[in-house]
């Protein structure tokens, strides 16, 4: 006899998936995107620009490595909940200090699996993101009606805010640098710049990299002004990833980066943070049909035509046609050719739609930090 399902996914548009609920119980209401990462779930979940979505693996293995609490990207997960094809498998990993349920149900997140994530991929492909409610119930009773309705109630995330409600509520400072075999994490140690860090969902593996190059982070929050940055009197300014529309949160955070931009600091971001600057340079972002989640997206550098793989997450991007005299697009997707990079002609104030920080993810674009370094180095003298 087919044992009853307990978990159900329900889009806005009536339909329905069924499977085997696993994780915390309940409903989770929120944007369906699809990651095509073969590893890094952990810290796709624990991502704080996944916050207001489910995230749908296309990648079947999920849960095979278990999980530690080194590779969290922020305290707790912030995604609302997963889908996977195959149910999570017991751990083989010598790290591994928990599976996957079990992880799960701690964090209250909600784990969907037995479903046919190759027609959810491209259900999502060809009708955009779609606002979904997935529930979980162990005895398998659903009130299909209510979830359908749930998930057309939900606003969506254009106009929403989402990095002030992942932000820190208060500054702190960074020195833990990135992990490596066989130590571990590090700690830095002969700080060569002061590095503000604008925290709109900051991942802490890119802060891990600003210190690996040699910058004392001090984090701020979203809402941080530009006299906030400027009594830290820092080297350098940095723009963090982070959820949401980019223009909710611009409405608060482009002025300051207006100001500190004409200050001439050297200033670099990334995904959210790339989004804000390029507000703040006078271009415009927009929301795409279904986004880019993976860490296996090609990216021309335009300079020299060099592709480098990239880990992405983002549901907005900016308007390259949207550019002004002055702001050059540096890199560019190979997938879609939507804008991947921007610099400031002449100034050291870049960004980049990606994630160099690798986490997870190929570290071609690592350079990135190095690149941020070199630049405080020149204004120093």
């Amino acid at each position: 006899m087919p044992q009853k399902p307990t978990a159900c996914l329900a889009l806005a548009d009536g339909t329905i998936f069924m499977g085997r609920g696993f994780g915390a119980t309940g409903v989770a209401v929120a944007e369906l995107c699809f990651n095509t990462a073969m590893t890094g779930y952990q810290e796709i979940m624990t991502d704080p620009s996944y916050a207001g979505q489910v995230v749908t693996f296309t990648f079947p293995h999920i849960g095979n490595t278990g999980t530690t609490e080194e590779d969290d990207e922020a305290a707790d997960p912030v995604a609302a909940g997963m889908v996977v094809r195959w149910d999570p498998t017991e751990p083989s990993n010598w790290r591994a200090t928990r599976d996957l349920e079990g992880w799960l149900a701690a964090r209250g997140r909600i784990g969907m699996g037995g479903v046919d994530t190759r027609r959810l991929t491209r259900a999502i492909r060809q009708q955009g993101a779609p606002h979904v409610a997935l529930a979980h119930d162990p005895d398998g009773d659903f009130d299909i009606e209510a979830l359908v309705a749930r998930a057309r109630a939900f606003r969506g995330l254009e106009g929403m805010d989402l990095a002030g409600e992942v932000t820190c509520a208060q500054s702190y400072r960074w020195d833990q640098t990135k992990w490596a075999w066989p130590e571990g994490f590090g700690t830095l140690d002969n700080p060569r710049f002061k590095v503000v860090a604008i925290d709109y969902g900051a991942k802490r593996n890119i802060l891990r990299s600003l210190a690996s190059v040699g910058c004392d982070v001090t984090v701020l929050p979203a809402t941080a002004t530009s006299e906030d940055v400027k009594a830290l009197n820092p080297d350098g300014l940095f723009l963090s990833n982070g959820p949401g529309d980019p223009a909710a949160t611009g409405a608060y955070a482009v002025p300051m980066i207006r100001e500190m931009v004409d200050s001439a600091l050297p200033v670099f971001g990334i995904c959210l943070g790339h989004q804000m600057l390029a507000m703040a340079l006078g271009a415009k972002t927009v929301k795409m049909n279904h986004g880019h989640h993976g860490a296996n997206h090609p990216v021309q550098r335009r300079a020299d035509g060099k592709v480098e793989i990239t880990s992405m997450n983002h549901g907005f991007t900016v308007d390259a046609q949207s550019l002004p005299e002055g702001v050059e697009e540096t890199h560019v997707s190979l997938f879609d050719g939507s804008n991947c990079g921007i610099r400031l002609t002449g100034r050291p104030v870049f960004s980049v739609q990606y994630h160099p920080e690798a986490s997870p993810g190929p570290q071609d674009s690592a350079y990135l930090f190095d690149d941020f370094a070199a630049a405080m180095a020149t204004r120093a003298g």
